[in-house]
């Protein structure tokens, strides 16, 4: 039988354990009531879900050959054919319904969350047939519109959409 030496090594020692217990308080402290906040998470999906629906509005425009009227006033995100929203893009699945976008199931809509708002406050503008982005009131060839950045603010948390004025690429 051999004697082996005492080792030490397998544990951790009290500086160790004190510094991990400190590392959880600082995230305890700072990310984990991000990580509750349903805010952010409404801010953050909502921008995708926007995002999304702009680019879906310049794909209809030139797949269909004719304009796409993209207006976040009334609390919403909605798709037309038309500047006074009487003729409404259909959208590519069937959602809930709900008030503000007039109950339609079939509606490319959506309502901005309670705690969201839009700056600049009610973005309104279009898509033409190629794509092209335009300002409510522009007639084609001519366009006015400059570099549009839409800020949705929520839950302490930014979410931009920003659209080319020439090409129209939304990012």
């Amino acid at each position: 039988m051999r004697d082996e030496p005492c080792s030490f090594d397998a544990g951790f020692t009290l500086i160790e354990l004190i510094l991990v217990l400190i590392l959880i308080g600082i995230l305890s402290l700072y990310v984990l009531p991000r990580f509750f906040n349903k805010d952010t998470f409404d801010t953050r999906a909502f921008g995708d879900k926007a995002r999304a629906t702009v680019r879906y509005a310049q794909k209809i425009a030139i797949a269909q050959n004719r304009p796409v009227f993209v207006d976040f006033s009334s609390g919403r995100i909605a798709l037309c054919f038309d500047a006074a929203c009487t003729s409404p893009v259909n959208s590519p699945s069937t959602k809930k319904a709900n008030a503000v976008c007039a109950n339609s199931t079939t509606w490319m809509c959506e309502a901005l969350p309670a705690n969201v708002v839009t700056n600049p406050a009610s973005p309104r503008f279009f898509f033409n047939a190629l794509g092209r982005p335009f300002n409510i009131g522009n007639v084609e060839p001519t366009s006015t519109f400059a570099l549009l950045t839409i800020t949705l603010t929520g839950g302490g948390m930014n979410s931009t959409i920003t659209i080319e004025p020439e090409t129209g690429y939304v990012h």
